[in-house]
């Protein structure tokens, strides 16, 4: 049921309240009013009856009828004589005010008192005596009538009148409950209008306030799944680089291995055959080809490092643990005043070719950090699978991270957070106490498949 019809119903009820009230008001007036006329003719009919029993001893029955003939109607009263055997001699004639008339039954039984007869016995009869309220309740009957028409033209038109004004104030909230339709059909850029009233401005303003933080909150929604998505190409395409960023780097760490290894050998030999030839016989050509030979290791030693940075063959010929191994024994030999330790997990070789790439990246990198900026005596690194995760973590009691460490142009911190979410994992730096740093890097093994 509408908001609109419960109000036109429950001022409906009120006014048929008010007007079952005025015509039982009407009603109970009419009631006392034959109640009065009823009193009235009774004490018309007790003169008379007063009379009669003062006569009756010398009255025949034919000398009372020609009495009650010459009396003719008593006000609001019936009279009849009746002989010894219940004949009736003489009835009151009918009312000739308003003749032909009465008033509907219903009426009558709400507004007429208990009739009583009153019986007077003669000598050789009987007189019978009842009110007779008819006339009365016509009377009231005629004026009911006006007034229950005009109740009830009033009662329809109150209620038609209600209806259209409800209506008309209502209708602020008809154009609320539209425009909630709208929204939930989608149309979130829905605005009411000004409306009149102090109440239907305020519901207004909220609801335009609502449907724009509707609106609002849809935008940024949209922005959000659009950033996620952009966030997972992005992902994607990092993956995609990186793992084409190890590929080049593997080519050229090959040749630089295989090719740019060779020919240095070759002139460290050539170097030591010049060497040889050239022992006792010229000096300054010895020195030379010594110093050929110098060169030449010089070389191979930045080759070997080189062909290390750009792709460690043990990763790629011997797994992930040799090459972590590697990659600490080498920082040993440079490092020979820090003590670094390192705990592998055994199953790290069965880790896919990207994920154990990413691993040994960040282990690498953090290391490096750790040595070159850190300052540090002591590192610990550990590289173990927990679950579905594989559990990345290097400590250091160095200086701790740099105010800056966080800004763009750090690219190894870049990097290897970019490593981490681009297999859908995470990286933190924390600074430890008294000093140090903690890098902590959760790598998903649903990104892992194992070498086949």
């Amino acid at each position: 049921m509408s908001l609109r019809l419960q109000i036109n119903l429950i001022i409906g009820l009120l006014l048929a309240a008010f007007a079952s009230l005025l015509i039982g008001l009407q009603i109970e007036d009419t009631r006392r009013s034959v109640r009065e006329e009823m009193d009235g003719a009774s004490m018309v009919a007790t003169q008379l009856l007063s009379r009669v029993q003062a006569n009756t001893s010398s009255a025949s029955l034919a000398d009372m009828a020609r009495f009650l003939v010459s009396v003719g109607r008593i006000r609001a009263h019936e009279i009849e004589l009746q002989d010894e055997q219940g004949l009736v001699l003489y009835h009151s004639p009918p009312p000739v005010y308003k003749a032909g008339r009465d008033a509907p039954a219903w009426y009558s039984d709400i507004v007429t008192p208990p009739v009583t007869t009153r019986e007077i016995q003669l000598s050789q009869g009987r007189l019978l005596v009842w009110a007779d309220p008819s006339r009365a309740v016509l009377d009231g009957w005629d004026d009911f009538v006006p007034i229950l028409t005009t109740v009830l033209i009033g009662f329809v038109l109150g209620n038609v009148l209600v209806f259209v004004l409800v209506g008309r104030v209502l209708r602020p909230i008809q154009q609320v409950v539209q425009g909630l339709q709208d929204i939930s059909a989608g149309s979130y850029a829905t605005r009411l209008p000004p409306m009149p009233g102090q109440e239907a401005q305020q519901m207004g303003q909220a609801f335009n306030a609502m449907a724009q933080s509707v609106q609002d909150g849809i935008e940024a929604r949209v922005k959000a799944r659009e950033a996620t998505q952009a966030l997972a190409q992005n992902r994607e395409l990092t993956q995609v680089i990186q793992a084409r960023i190890e590929e080049v780097r593997g080519q050229i760490a090959r040749e630089l291995h295989d090719e740019l290894g060779q020919q240095v050998t070759a002139i460290k030999s050539v170097g030591l055959a010049i060497a040889h030839r050239a022992k006792g016989m010229d000096a300054q050509i010895e020195s030379s080809a010594h110093m050929v030979v110098s060169c030449a290791d010089a070389i191979y030693e930045e080759v070997h490092q080189l062909v290390s940075k750009l792709r460690p063959l043990a990763l790629d010929r011997f797994g992930l643990a040799d090459a972590l191994q590697d990659l600490l024994e080498d920082a040993r030999a440079r490092h020979p005043e820090v003590n670094i330790q390192l705990r592998l997990d055994e199953a790290l070789d069965t880790l896919s070719e990207a994920l154990a790439t990413a691993t040994y990246r960040i282990m690498q990198e953090s290391l490096t950090n750790a040595l070159r900026h850190a300052q540090a005596s002591q590192i610990d690194l550990k590289v173990a699978i927990l679950g579905d995760s594989v559990t990345l973590e290097v400590r250091d009691n160095g200086r701790g991270p740099s105010a800056h460490w966080a800004e763009s142009g750090h690219f190894g911190v870049i990097g290897m957070r970019e490593r981490a979410q681009g297999l859908g994992g995470q990286l933190h730096f924390e600074a430890l106490v008294p000093s140090g740093v903690r890098v902590h890097a959760v790598l998903p093994l649903s990104q892992n498949t194992p070498h086949g």
